[in-house]
């Protein structure tokens, strides 16, 4: 089945920029390149990035040297890209470092992956710290903290007017549907999730994808980084998926790019036309019960 688009209702139009990491380029570069194709976006609402673009992600060892705070001149760099665009951009994922001589809790590690969205103005909107941390007591599990927070942001359009409520995941957070769920409560019509998903596991990045798309009946946009890290070769195949599972539009390896209009309305669509998560039997009701019941 594939939805019809309807002119008279809500529209997004999303941009996918998946970024090749190369490890002969420096983070100097990597910014410079990467907000060039973020201004060049003057038309889209929403732009995604994927996950350590700037740092690789395979070498979290190196992450507490490289990492930068929410005043970092990169931040403010990406920040001004958003601002020429005009367009939110989710910018992929840093390593979010506090100064060495704050104050931990006991237990925490002062580093996280985080996300980072920037409104229409170039202001940050949300962040997010990867909840799911990859690396089974290894990797990010050794070297970062964990996020506890879920994000679900409002997309307003030019005009200041509601769009829609996007929810951010990272790369693994892709693998644990309950987090989708709890998105989905908070009223998420639109998952954004920028990965450095590798390329051996590929087909569960493009399979997971559309699972979280059909089981939460939601738009997901994915945006994997190309190019190797580490000897680790990256998957690429960002992709996005509708509300039914359907696959809109996906790309290649390399650098690339992908735009797509939501009609927000095929969200609407398939939760009235085949209500399943009406029968939920676990968690919150996603969707309000119907008049009938009691």
């Amino acid at each position: 089945m594939v939805l019809e688009q309807n002119p008279s209702s809500r529209m997004l139009d999303v941009r996918v920029l998946q970024v090749s990491f190369d490890p002969e380029k420096s983070a100097e570069v990597h910014v410079q390149d990467v907000a060039e194709r973020i201004a060049n976006q003057n038309d889209a609402d929403v732009i995604v990035l994927p996950e350590m673009w700037m740092h690789g992600a395979f070498a979290p060892e190196t992450w507490r040297c490289r990492a930068i705070g929410m005043d970092h001149h990169v931040i403010r760099a990406i920040g001004e890209a958003a601002r020429s665009s005009g367009a939110y951009v989710l910018a992929g994922s840093f390593a979010e470092g506090l100064a060495s001589n704050a104050s931990h809790p006991s237990g925490i590690r002062g580093l996280w992956n985080t996300s980072v969205l920037f409104d229409r103005h170039g202001d940050i909107h949300a962040t997010y710290r990867k909840i799911h941390r990859f690396g089974f007591d290894a990797g990010e599990t050794q070297y970062i903290d964990a996020g506890d927070n879920i994000v679900v942001s409002m997309i307003l359009d030019r005009a200041g007017k509601a769009i829609c409520r996007v929810g951010l995941a990272t790369c693994y957070d892709l693998r644990f549907p309950e987090l989708f769920r709890c998105l989905v409560d908070a009223g998420s019509e639109v998952f954004l999730v920028p990965a450095a998903w590798p390329l051996a596991r590929l087909s569960h990045w493009q399979t997971l994808g559309v699972a979280r798309a059909i089981e939460n009946q939601a738009f997901v946009v994915q945006c994997n980084d190309g190019g190797s890290h580490s000897g680790v070769e990256l998957g690429g195949h960002s992709q996005i998926v509708d509300p039914l599972g359907n696959v809109l539009a996906s790309t290649g390896r390399g650098d690339s790019e992908i735009s797509v209009t939501l009609d927000l309305s095929h969200v609407d669509l398939a939760r009235t036309s085949f209500p399943v998560l009406h029968d939920r039997r676990f968690g919150l009701p996603a969707l309000a019960p119907s008049s009938a019941s009691a």
